[in-house]
């Protein structure tokens, strides 16, 4: 340790990726934080570095990459350290007029690095504490630097007086940010040092969760836009009049591919005043985003007015989240005879009853989505053996389908037999979750259907034989590497950025 600054004087640039690697992985923070102290190259890039693996292959393959395997706080937190240790050093040096940099470091990326708000365990680093602790080192280096600069005004005064200007020092964390009440006055203070910090916060993912509809623009007001490649505003209550006060915020975010608006508190049943008026402006407004390829409108009740709020969008979308909207028939009726049918990727559709009425509109939309779906979700949808045998056909024509999420539905063992055997002919399915099967209840859950949710009512024994048979047929059919799981934990992973 004492004499590992003098030998990284002596260690060629191309070992310090390898050694970064192995540190971060193996946990060796103060070896982390000497790399990074003298990084030879101008950019860090924690995806490059640590999720080097073929994400696609290795999915396939069911393995996940490193990095989202072993996230570190504690390696995570050195590599911040690091940084505002250079950086303060960096303004030492410019406040005494000497230079001795050694790190060429400008631009460390942190893009990936953590799920959404998901914090694994008492080691890992989750989003929202990743995101305090860029704030808290972003306003700690802002306030190193106001205080360099008044020690050294009195040494540079030139002839006329004036401040001689320091040369300009800094790096950009490149970080998906997750912010909630709790955090957001720490992150308001970090993002309005704005571009004059030494440490500057540059967003690509913006995750919020219950904030106030004024909360929410001044944090949008402060994101530098370009870059921004996603919006998610989740559990924030706004209601139609509270989206279209925030949506006009997000013009100038050019770049922005997805728009998450999930649980907004819209429910366009209710006799409201100014409803439809506050529908044709929120159409409006996502019509002024000229990129956008995904848009979650979960849990909002839009019954009928499909129509009305997509009908303003430029482009046709890739993702499209509709769980537990209330749609209609006519609103699938329209998604199927809409640009977007045959341009969707990903499809949401969780928590509809797919009866006779609203069985024939999905048939003919799975039909229109079919070339280029991958992603389909009909969770909680009250399918049975029979309605889901009524779909089959028009499921196994999506012959690109990767992922099929058909948890909480009532299906009995041979209707999921039916389901594998049927499936099988899909070439890049790898992963099916499906629901515990009816006929494995040891007593009557409670109404459907999420009554079809609760495993402390499943007889153990019963399920682990029909899972059993189901890898059988598996192997049997030489698609052993096609997953199926009554687990949720794999099937969130699977992002629209990652299909």
């Amino acid at each position: 340790r004492p004499g590992a600054r003098r030998a990284l004087d002596l260690l060629p640039a191309e070992l310090y990726p390898v050694l970064f690697q192995a540190a971060f992985l193996d946990g060796r923070t103060l070896a982390l934080r000497d790399l990074v102290g003298t990084w030879p190259f101008p950019v860090l890039s924690f995806q490059r570095l640590l999720d080097h693996r073929d994400r696609h292959r290795d999915r396939h393959r069911g393995r996940h990459p490193l990095l989202r395997e072993k996230p570190s706080k504690l390696c995570v937190q050195a590599v911040i350290l690091a940084v505002v240790a250079h950086l303060r050093r960096v303004l030492e040096e410019s406040c005494c007029g000497t230079s001795e940099r050694r790190c060429r470091l400008r631009v460390l990326d942190m893009t990936g690095l953590q799920d959404d708000d998901t914090d694994r365990g008492p080691e890992g680093m989750s989003l929202w504490s990743g995101t305090v602790a860029l704030a808290k080192a972003c306003i700690e280096v802002s306030k190193h630097q106001s205080e360099c600069l008044k020690r050294g005004s009195k040494r540079r005064k030139g002839a006329s007086g004036a401040s001689a200007a320091p040369q300009p020092v800094g790096v950009e964390v490149r970080a998906d940010l997750f912010v909630n009440g709790t955090s957001y006055g720490v992150l308001r203070d970090a993002l309005q040092t704005g571009t004059t910090g030494p440490l500057r916060l540059k967003c690509r993912d913006f995750h919020a969760e219950e904030l106030s509809v004024a909360g929410t623009v001044s944090l949008l007001e402060s994101l530098e836009p370009a870059g921004v490649r996603r919006v998610d505003l989740r559990f924030n209550n706004l209601g139609l009049a509270g989206l279209c006060a925030v949506l006009p915020h997000l013009a100038r975010f050019t770049d922005l591919l997805s728009l998450k608006l999930p649980y907004s508190n819209v429910d366009v049943r209710r006799l409201a005043a100014g409803t439809d008026a506050g529908l044709r402006r929120l159409a409006a407004q996502l019509g002024r985003l000229p990129c956008l390829k995904e848009l979650s409108l979960g849990s909002s009740r839009l019954s009928g007015k499909l129509r009305q709020l997509l009908g303003d969008l430029q482009a046709p979308l890739e993702s499209l989240e509709l769980a537990f909207c209330y749609l209609l028939p006519g609103d699938l009726a329209f998604l199927s005879q809409s640009l977007h049918a045959p341009a969707l990727r990903k499809l949401d559709l969780s928590g509809h009853d797919f009866s006779e009425n609203l069985l024939q509109p999905l048939r003919r939309l799975l039909e229109e989505t079919s070339a280029s779906l991958l992603h389909l979700d009909l969770m909680e949808c009250r399918l049975t053996d029979a309605r889901l045998e009524a779909l089959l056909p028009a499921l196994c024509r999506c012959s690109r389908l990767r992922c099929l999420g058909l948890f909480g539905n009532p299906l009995s063992t041979p209707g999921l037999k039916t389901l594998l055997r049927k499936t099988v002919v899909l070439p890049d399915l790898r992963l099916v979750v499906y629901p515990y099967p009816v006929d494995c209840y040891s007593r009557e859950p409670p109404r459907p259907p999420s009554g079809w949710l609760f495993e402390d009512a499943v007889d153990e024994e019963r399920f682990t034989a029909v899972n059993a048979e189901l890898c059988r047929m598996l192997v049997s059919s030489g698609r052993a590497d096609t997953v199926w799981t009554t687990s949720l934990c794999r099937h969130g992973a699977l992002d629209y950025f990652a299909l």
